[in-house]
């Protein structure tokens, strides 16, 4: 079939190994072994649909919440509109999306960048004004400006904060990636609709996405160790 638009790939795997198993549609080990280099080009692109959405929210959310922390009255509005943003379910906003940005991985990593938002937003607000008032006041004395204080005092005490929302994002990004599938995104969401009446494809896709989520938290959470090793003599 072609045409403008082409809604999906589909892959037809050969399930003649194991065929008692397979004929069941049951989880088979044999040919799950036989076939896991059938996923690691979707593995592939939902790392990439992950690490970029969660990296363009932060910078997004970021520099939101400093503009905020500063001018208070911009909280409000930014959380609700993050809020609404955050609401709206996944495939009514690829849809929306769909006329806008077209079929592809732009259209997953709009929407996706769109649910990481609030998540970072709230945290990166939280963070800040979790600050001690002895620092500040210390950072104060030392004849530090408002600059000095938010990059040198401020943001270091609020990484911990910080860090926690962007694990957040991370770990409900590689979730809602699978359903990037339907707006022409790829991923691992395209293995398991495409044959979703197959036990063994259904768990191994479904294994990959819990093992990149747990991946990339580690990952994280080893940066932040790392960034911060007042915290590991405390702790």
């Amino acid at each position: 079939m072609t045409g403008p638009l082409v809604l999906a790939q589909v892959v037809i795997r050969d399930r003649s190994k194991d065929v008692g198993c397979v004929a069941k549609d049951g989880l088979c080990p044999a040919w799950i072994k036989d076939h896991i280099g059938d996923y690691m080009s979707p593995l592939l692109r939902h790392l990439e649909l992950t690490v970029v959405s969660v990296v363009a929210g932060f910078l997004i959310a970021f520099a939101l919440a400093l503009v905020a922390h500063r001018r208070r009255w911009l909280v409000g509005p930014i959380t609700g509109v993050t809020g609404v943003m955050y609401t709206i379910p996944s495939l009514a906003l690829f849809a929306i999306l769909l006329p806008v940005t077209g079929f592809g991985f732009v259209t997953g990593v709009v929407a996706l960048t769109s649910y990481n938002l609030l998540v970072i937003f709230r945290n990166v607000i939280a963070g800040l004004d979790n600050v001690p008032e002895a620092a500040l006041d210390a950072a104060r004395g030392m004849g530090m400006t408002d600059r000095q204080r938010l990059w040198r005092v401020e943001l270091p005490l609020a990484v911990p904060e910080i860090v926690a929302g962007v694990r957040v994002a991370t770990t409900t990004t590689v979730g809602l990636a699978a359903l990037a599938f339907v707006a022409g995104a790829g991923g691992l969401g395209q293995q398991i609709i495409l044959d979703q009446n197959f036990k063994s494809n259904i768990v191994t896709a479904s294994v990959l996405c819990i093992l990149l989520a747990a991946a990339l938290d580690l990952l994280i959470l080893a940066g932040e160790r790392i960034a911060l090793p007042w915290r590991r003599v405390t702790e």
